[in-house]
């Protein structure tokens, strides 16, 4: 994990807004020779995902087609950094959660997303160690939403699509308005 001591100084990445092209394409899996750019775009996401800010960030958001993603929930106000390479969903409840989520490339824009209430997440950490993470919760919602993005899907995916019009619609003219400065 990255350390706390460089986050800061890492340099952050343009986030890209909706309906850019590589937010609905799908990420390709990192391989060994993907070591360096990876080593190099973690710390990078992170800063990102903390100026922005935002609990969690997949690669493609900011113009990168890895399977790579930053979670970061935050408890207890202390920072608790969480990398995800090649991530796959190996289990999910059937139980499903209703709450409300919102997206770095589509700020300002919310709505309830119905997604399954846990979650058991299979990745390699930064070092290259296979791993497991279950979550339930904000976490379930978060490990959903962001593995979503690496598979060029976004929480408006999963609306009506009366409902993902109206939002998407909206946030063409928010940011419409401040291109032109309004």
């Amino acid at each position: 994990m990255p350390d706390d001591a460089r986050l800061p100084a890492a340099e952050t990445l343009p986030i890209l807004i909706a309906p850019h092209a590589t937010l609905k394409t799908k990420a390709r899996a990192v391989g060994p020779a993907d070591d360096a750019a990876v080593r190099d775009l973690i710390p990078r996401m992170f800063a990102t995902m903390y100026a922005a800010p935002g609990i969690g960030l997949a690669a493609p958001q900011v113009d990168r087609l890895l399977r790579v993603v930053t979670i970061d929930l935050m408890p207890n106000d202390k920072p608790a950094p969480l990398t995800l390479i090649n991530p796959e969903i190996v289990a999910a409840s059937q139980e499903l959660a209703t709450r409300e989520e919102g997206c770095l490339s589509l700020p300002g824009q919310y709505a309830d997303v119905t997604r399954p209430a846990r979650v058991k997440v299979r990745y390699l950490d930064e070092t290259g160690a296979r791993r497991e993470v279950e979550g339930d919760g904000l976490l379930a919602a978060c490990l959903q939403h962001e593995i979503d993005h690496l598979d060029g899907v976004l929480f408006t995916d999963h609306l009506s699509a009366l409902k993902r019009n109206m939002i998407l619609r909206r946030l063409a003219k928010e940011q419409r308005q401040k291109r032109e400065g309004r």
